[in-house]
């Protein structure tokens, strides 16, 4: 049967897009380093993107913005992310394996919902990398606009550092307005721009 991994990266970002990662992997494919992306180091992760895009039947990428995901909210946007990479497969999955407890059926296609499914299934640990780094390199272009807010360390998520560049500096169009971007003192002010 030919299965592909879902897995998305960003979800509980402030600002960015959410981006998700579809692979189908060969039959009996095996690679000692391809676990869960969050316990693999930057550079790991990259080295096995390489190997993923050269080994892999089908791989592809879905993208939601966060004017869309504050359109239709982060889960559903999730959703989304994962259909789009799914509708740019090169060659069509029989069956998903999706990582987490939810997912809306994507369209003619049997889905199987895998808690900590990247580190259990080799395809959903692969996407888990591609997500990971297409949104990691996003986020580094981002940074080169917005070099205040580190988005080349924290990648959007809600840091510290990252709440107090919004409280000084107001909301970027990248950020995710339906977010609770200053945290839940509600001592500091938010400026849009």
């Amino acid at each position: 049967m030919v299965e592909a991994g879902c897995d998305e990266a960003g979800r509980g970002c402030l600002a960015g897009a959410v981006y998700a990662a579809a692979v189908i992997l060969p039959p009996g494919f095996h690679n000692e380093q391809l676990n869960d992306s969050k316990q693999l180091t930057e550079k790991q992760r990259y080295a096995l993107r390489e190997v993923i895009e050269r080994e892999a039947l089908a791989w592809a990428v879905g993208v939601v913005s966060p004017q869309e995901i504050d359109e239709i909210n982060i889960l559903n946007a999730s959703f989304l992310a994962m259909h789009r990479a799914i509708d740019a497969l090169k060659v069509r999955p029989q069956h998903l394996l999706i990582d987490g407890n939810r997912f809306r059926p994507y369209p003619g296609i049997p889905h199987t919902t895998v808690v900590k499914g990247d580190g259990k299934y080799l395809s959903i640990a692969a996407a888990s990398i591609l997500a990971k780094t297409y949104r990691d390199d996003y986020m580094l272009r981002l940074h080169a606009e917005y070099p205040s807010y580190g988005w080349d360390r924290n990648k959007g998520y809600p840091t510290r550092e990252h709440r107090a560049a919004i409280a000084e500096y107001g909301a970027t169009p990248h950020h995710r307005q339906s977010f609770n971007l200053l945290g839940g003192d509600g001592q500091l002010e938010l400026k849009f721009e």
